[in-house]
């Protein structure tokens, strides 16, 4: 085999399309820790305590543009070994993305401060028992319409509104996008529960892999019936 035919076929192979892949999750991981650090370091100052969640939700503020620039590398990512750039994809993806991802992340940061706080002090709402579910039931539909927009958000160039649109169309619409968004919401949730939140943060490159995965209809779809 001539030199130019081997340098051809080199990283076209299994093994190096899955080194490809553990390359760029390893190089989004590290990224998106950085982007969120001074952040991080906050909440482990905050502790865990109620009453500082007003605090913590500003210490999670970097996190949406975080994960909106991992959506944009991870879509963008090449599978071969010498093709390799996925700083450079990620850093654009956070130039490209930081404020409409900003845009529709502090609102929804917002609101679901509004309901934590409520359900870490039902008792003292005076309010009955039901209430707590279905503020929880709206905290998950919250967080799901969310996967949706950074989705859609990272990998088009829609209005604030247009996007928020969409994101709750295709609730409905692609009901796969949506099982795939609550996969990760119950990984990302049991991962936080029973070990810590920086387990979580180290498992969101593989766990936004998986949502792009699965809302690949959603993409599709709006790629042939919303851009021209």
């Amino acid at each position: 085999m001539s030199t130019g035919t081997a340098a051809a076929h080199f990283g076209a192979g299994p093994l190096s399309r899955a080194c490809a892949l553990v390359h760029t999750l390893l190089t989004v991981e590290v990224l998106l820790l950085l982007t969120v650090a001074p952040g991080g370091l906050g909440l482990l100052l905050l502790g865990g305590a109620p009453g500082t969640l007003p605090l913590a939700a500003l210490c999670l503020v970097p996190l949406g543009p975080a994960l909106a620039a991992s959506l944009y590398a991870l879509h963008h990512r090449s599978h071969d070994l010498t093709e390799l750039r996925p700083a450079r994809a990620y850093l654009r993806g956070l130039r490209l993305n930081s404020a409409a991802a900003l845009r529709l992340w502090v609102p929804l940061l917002a609101w679901l401060t509004v309901i934590a706080y409520t359900l870490t002090h039902f008792a003292a709402t005076g309010l009955p028992g039901w209430w707590a579910g279905l503020l929880a039931l709206t905290g998950v539909g919250a967080v799901l319409w969310g996967a949706n927009s950074l989705v859609l958000l990272a990998l088009f160039r829609f209005r604030t509104a247009d996007t928020a649109r969409l994101a709750a169309y295709f609730m409905l619409r692609r009901g796969g996008a949506t099982v795939g968004a609550l996969s990760a919401l119950v990984v990302a949730g049991a991962v936080t529960l029973w070990f810590t939140e920086v387990l979580a943060l180290l498992l969101a490159p593989p766990l936004l892999l998986s949502l792009l995965r699965t809302s690949r209809p959603m993409i599709t779809e709006t790629t042939e019936e919303f851009t021209a």
